[in-house]
């Protein structure tokens, strides 16, 4: 998810770690909040693989900044990872929002609703928090619980939605042509 976040706001422009630090944390919100010890030894991984590269600007201070800028390499590994997501940034919520949040970039419809479509059939599968003695998923009806019985309302609640929105968008991205002039599928 961090490596995802670090290259999609580096894609549209080149920033400074503290300003890549502010983005990526609103994002990721109080949820995952990402740490100094996490955020810099990514970046320098991500600048040994060539697909950022820094360079030292004047500060506003005596020190100088460090500007974060995408490779060409870069751009073309964010655009692989849009294009065929590892099964994890499918199935955790989490990690799919960052996902979509930098999906815009890759230019073809067909592709990003082909990445979408993944995520609704995942959600389409019946699931659950808990499971009965014979494992089968546990509905908010069958949840003596109160606790847990609410988290199953929410999270069908939020699924709902969720299902809504990818379907909407599927068939808007489906009725659209790509930067070819071709109809997304």
């Amino acid at each position: 998810m961090l490596t995802l976040a670090i290259l999609g706001f580096l894609y549209d422009q080149p920033l400074h770690g503290y300003e890549l630090k502010s983005r990526i944390t609103g994002l990721a919100g109080h949820v995952r909040p990402v740490s100094d010890g996490a955020l810099y030894p990514a970046i320098t991984r991500l600048e040994k693989a060539a697909l950022l590269h820094r360079r030292t600007e004047p500060g506003t201070g005596a020190a100088p900044r460090q500007t974060l800028e995408l490779t060409e390499e870069g751009r073309a590994d964010l655009l692989r990872r849009l294009a065929d997501p590892e099964q994890a940034e499918i199935t955790d919520q989490i990690r799919f929002f960052t996902l979509a949040a930098f999906l815009h970039q890759l230019a073809d419809p067909a592709r990003q609703a082909a990445v979408l479509r993944r995520r609704l059939d995942f959600l389409e599968a019946p699931s659950s928090f808990f499971y009965d003695g014979d494992g089968h998923p546990v509905t908010a009806e069958r949840e003596p619980n109160p606790f847990r019985r609410g988290m199953l309302l929410v999270a069908r609640a939020s699924g709902a939605a969720e299902r809504a929105w990818l379907a909407e968008t599927i068939t808007g991205l489906e009725g659209t042509e790509d930067s070819e002039g071709r109809k997304g599928q």
